[in-house]
């Protein structure tokens, strides 16, 4: 399999570290805005010359990720940048005739007047609506297979497939314990995406109702996690599975909810209280006359890069799916999980623990569709697709999940 990478942050740096040691890839072409970032990527694989190779390229360049998907003669276009660029790279691969897989989906737009009531443009809607191009071309669009979606996706599948007869209610539930020394405020992934999805209005699904929304950070709860994270308090987060498995799993309610802490909820509000968390330009003064700037990335550009934390991070990190129903006759809940340990991360990989546990998932996708596991035509999500040879290979990386009986 060739691969074409888009973006060689965090989590492109760590897909690049985890297939390096998979035989299915042939070629993986690692390309960023910034071409010294792809070629520190490749370069950090010893004696993996002939299977990685770096490129400077344009996310937003349809026409650019096109003729690179042509020129490297790719069977797939890997997304690893932020949201903003998943509809121009979306649209490249269709274009180009390959397959697509994404860790996230289309932006959202809330709801003109009842922003925390009623849905406006949902997460994935501009790629759904291609669904039908994506069918007739013959070719498949994976999206939301990252760890949160994707991972989550797959436990939501076998949870209906082997667990289940009827499910009640499936909640993603998602919480660590990690600290970074040295800083009082220092987010272990993308502040940009971080941002969209915490102050968005969150999406909770009811089979009666069906999608709707909330005002952020609604509805708290604590959750238990396992392995010794320990209690966490979530509240509802806008996030692409509750998009997502509705299409495909029958659940009578399904919701995401974050393990945030006051201190986090608290910074982000006064980001959004002081218009920090916009995404459009504001005119501000530069030393060559005025400059034109978002003030989200004034903000991501003025804390940590979170590929930069690992060597500062303790602790472990959690993803996971918790669903309730009943099984021959009988209630039943359970929560589905995976734990990786930062220590164990960085030791093993030179990654932090948040950017590796979303990078392994899209990796064991692509050796899943390299081998012909796993296969399919359009705009498709993890759930449709069968979870136990993922959750078998997942382990076979040598990250197994685990499953907590509840009740």
């Amino acid at each position: 399999m060739r691969v074409l990478l888009v973006g060689a942050g965090g989590v492109g740096g760590a897909v690049t570290r985890i297939a390096a040691r998979r035989d299915f890839l042939t070629h993986m072409v690692v390309a960023d805005y910034d071409l010294s970032r792809a070629r520190a990527a490749v370069d950090a694989l010893p004696g993996q010359g002939d299977r990685f190779s770096a490129l400077r390229l344009d996310a937003s360049d349809e026409e650019a990720v096109r003729r690179a998907l042509t020129a490297h003669r790719c069977d797939v276009l890997l997304n690893a940048t932020d949201p903003r660029f998943v509809m121009p790279l979306f649209r490249a691969a269709l274009a180009g005739g390959v397959d697509y897989v994404d860790m996230a989906m289309s932006l959202s737009a809330p709801h003109a007047s009842r922003p925390y009531e009623e849905c406006g443009v949902k997460l994935g809607d501009a790629q759904f609506e291609l669904g039908e191009r994506w069918a007739a071309s013959g070719r498949l669009a994976l999206v939301g297979m990252g760890v949160e979606p994707g991972l989550s996706d797959v436990f939501a599948r076998y949870a209906a497939d082997e667990l289940f007869d009827e499910i009640d209610e499936i909640g993603v539930r998602d919480g660590a314990n990690l600290t970074v020394e040295g800083y009082e405020f220092a987010p272990s992934f993308s502040i940009w995406t971080t941002i969209e999805e915490c102050l968005n209005p969150p999406v909770v699904y009811e089979k009666e109702r069906g999608w709707f929304t909330t005002a952020p950070f609604s509805e708290p709860e604590v959750f238990e996690f396992p392995e010794g994270i320990g209690p966490v308090e979530c509240v509802n987060v806008e996030h692409e599975e509750v998009l997502l498995i509705p299409r495909w799993v029958d659940a009578r309610r399904v919701t995401f909810k974050y393990g945030l802490g006051d201190a986090f909820i608290a910074r982000l509000k006064t980001l959004h209280e002081l218009g920090l968390d916009a995404t459009g330009k504001v005119t501000v003064p530069g030393e060559d006359g005025p400059v034109r700037v978002s003030p989200r990335d004034v903000v991501a550009a003025c804390l940590p890069d979170p590929a930069t934390l690992g060597d500062r991070m303790t602790g472990k990190t959690c993803a996971g799916t918790w669903v309730t129903g009943t099984k021959d006759g009988r209630r039943r809940e359970v929560y589905l999980y995976h734990v990786v340990d930062n220590q164990w991360s960085m030791r093993e990989y030179g990654s932090q623990a948040v950017v590796w546990q979303t990078a392994i998932n899209p990796v064991v996708a692509l050796e899943l569709l390299a081998t012909g596991v796993w296969s399919g035509q359009g705009v498709l999500g993890p759930e449709t697709l069968p979870a136990g040879p993922f959750l078998d290979l997942l382990t076979a990386y040598g990250s197994p999940w685990g499953l907590r009986e509840e009740v």
